[in-house]
C-alpha cells in the first residue's frame, strides 16, 4: 500500500483542496479522505461512497504522473499521518 497526499490547486469552493489517499498494490484508491476549504473532512471506501466522495473506478497511475500535473502537489506520507485524517474524518451522508 501506499499513501498519498494531494494538493489540488483551484477556485471552486465545493472540490476539496487537499486529498489523501490509499492505493493499493493493484493501483486503485482503497480509501480516501477529502479535505474542503471549510476545512470540513470527508472519508470514503469502498461501501461509503456520496456524490461528494467516492474512490476513482480506474488505475490512479503513479505519484509521479499526479505531481507532473500543474494544478497538483502529490508527495507519498507515512500510514501514520493518513490514518490521522482517515480517523478525524466523517462519513458522506448518503
Amino acid at each position: 500500500m501506499e499513501h498519498w497526499k494531494v494538493e489540488w490547486f483551484h477556485e471552486s469552493e465545493t472540490d476539496p483542496t487537499l486529498i489523501y489517499s490509499e492505493i493499493g498494490e493493484d493501483g486503485y484508491e482503497v480509501r480516501k479522505v477529502h479535505q474542503y476549504r471549510d476545512g470540513r473532512l470527508l472519508r470514503s471506501d469502498e461501501w461509503h461512497e456520496s456524490h461528494e466522495i467516492g474512490l476513482s473506478e480506474v488505475p490512479v497511475g503513479t505519484i509521479e504522473d499526479v505531481a507532473r500535473q500543474p494544478e497538483f502537489a502529490a508527495i507519498r506520507v507515512p500510514l501514520a499521518e493518513f490514518e490521522h485524517f482517515w480517523t478525524t474524518a466523517t462519513w458522506p451522508s448518503p
